[in-house]
């Protein structure tokens, strides 16, 4: 079997793209009468025998988050199967495993997700080697609160997590964090140990830009000849409406890591790669969303994967032969 999360050396240059949105999108949708009824979104993405595997994130109406499969050969169009592979069974998680992303490392999968007890959403982490049968490995961080800088919560709150899937610095590492980007390192893949305190982190919001409310960390981080790239899920921007209302606008960004230094940005996208535009993208449970959590290399071309307004499930696809600035070549 031949299984990679992401691909780690594949002549990518930071910022990756651009990337365009499927003309196919929702590419999956709820189904009425199942687990997944309500809402699916969210996905971690890998390649796996020549297809594409999906692990999202879908729920019934009482919005408990379940963690599903499916399966595609062109990357477009996906086979789920037709119950979920996670499910909430522990006090931390038991209104919902939610937004997984995954690393594959010496025949293991790490998939760390959100635990939501509808107050603490914890990152926890759980193992595999088949995709199907799951250890949990509980919440990787007591005491943490990656809001601390900007809008504290007070107790533990450490979702979305991605762990690089090759050592730097004779150590494993993860980038996390919603509100502030942080880094954690580990010697066995399984126990994590914050790198500062949660009133440090390495990356922030950047005033008066698109990610001027809110980060979070997205994909699987890809190595580049310019840095180790990682895609933010969002940079949320504040809409006041006429009446005084408040909602939220959830586009995606890039930042680039360097390797030799791994707890340094040293590049960000100075605007978003993917918003919201199509009725999916602002119309759902939380409107205005556009998600990003997997990223995959398939058949030469990058399919970026993403939630659209926690509702429905869409890709967009960059082709190394239509680089930016492609139309100047032409």
């Amino acid at each position: 079997m031949h299984t990679r999360s992401t691909a780690m050396f594949d002549d990518a240059r930071f910022p990756l793209g651009p990337f365009v949105p499927f003309e196919g999108n929702p590419i999956l949708r709820p189904q009425g009468g199942t687990w997944e009824s309500g809402n699916l979104y969210n996905p971690a993405a890998l390649v796996v025998d020549d297809e594409v595997v999906l692990l999202y994130r879908a729920h019934a109406e009482d919005i408990v988050s379940h963690v599903g499969l499916a399966r595609s050969s062109d990357g477009l169009h996906f086979e789920r199967e037709a119950e979920p592979i996670l499910s909430p069974s522990e006090d931390y998680e038991r209104y919902g495993c939610e937004d997984p992303r995954v690393a594959l490392i010496d025949g293991t999968y790490y998939l760390t997700y959100t635990g939501w007890d509808r107050r603490s959403a914890q990152l926890c982490l759980a193992t595999s080697t088949d995709l199907r049968t799951w250890t949990k490995h509980g919440p990787l961080f007591e005491d943490f609160d990656t809001f601390a800088t900007m809008d504290p919560r007070g107790f533990n709150w450490s979702k979305a997590g991605v762990i690089v899937p090759v050592q730097m610095q004779g150590r494993w590492w993860m980038y996390f964090g919603e509100g502030g980007i942080y880094w954690a390192t580990s010697d066995d893949l399984v126990h994590w140990a914050p790198g500062t305190p949660d009133t440090e982190p390495m990356y922030a919001p950047t005033p008066g830009s698109f990610d001027a409310d809110l980060v979070e960390i997205g994909t699987s981080p890809v190595l580049t000849d310019t840095g180790l790239l990682v895609m933010l899920t969002n940079g949320a921007t504040r809409v006041v409406n006429d009446d005084g209302s408040v909602d939220v606008d959830y586009r995606c960004g890039q930042i680039a890591i360097d390797p030799d230094d791994p707890t340094t940005v040293i590049a960000r996208m100075q605007v978003p790669w993917l918003r919201p535009q199509t009725f999916e993208d602002k119309h759902g449970l939380v409107s205005n969303v556009t998600f990003v959590e997997g990223l995959v290399k398939f058949h030469g071309k990058w399919f970026a994967y993403y939630g659209q307004s926690d509702t429905t499930l869409a890709v967009a696809i960059h082709d190394p032969a239509e680089p930016w600035g492609a139309s100047l070549r032409r």
